[in-house]
């Protein structure tokens, strides 16, 4: 496949067409539920992807685009990095 040629994640069993977002969100609960996972989503996904390009690129000024944020807080506060900062500050914190 070449760089121009996009397959999609989620492919329609009646050709080479995507599914919508409402058929992707009932495969994806059925398989969380199959693992024991109450609560997902394709936005899960979304935020998922942003969490994990984040951590692998650093490029906050990248993910806000592609998330159309306003400002790179909002893009970090949406992946959660912010919280993981937190996290880390506070298990390593001792009087």
């Amino acid at each position: 496949m070449d760089k121009n040629t996009a397959a999609y994640l989620f492919q329609s069993r009646r050709g080479q067409d995507r599914i919508h977002r409402v058929q992707a969100w009932k495969i994806l609960n059925a398989a969380a539920q199959e693992v024991g996972i109450s609560e997902i989503g394709t936005h899960t996904l979304r935020k998922t992807f942003g969490y994990h390009f984040y951590q692998k690129y650093k490029d906050v000024a990248v993910l806000q685009q592609i998330f159309n944020h306003s400002s790179p807080a909002v893009t970090m506060r949406y992946i959660g990095i912010n919280q993981d900062i937190m996290d880390e500050a506070v298990d390593g914190f001792s009087l």
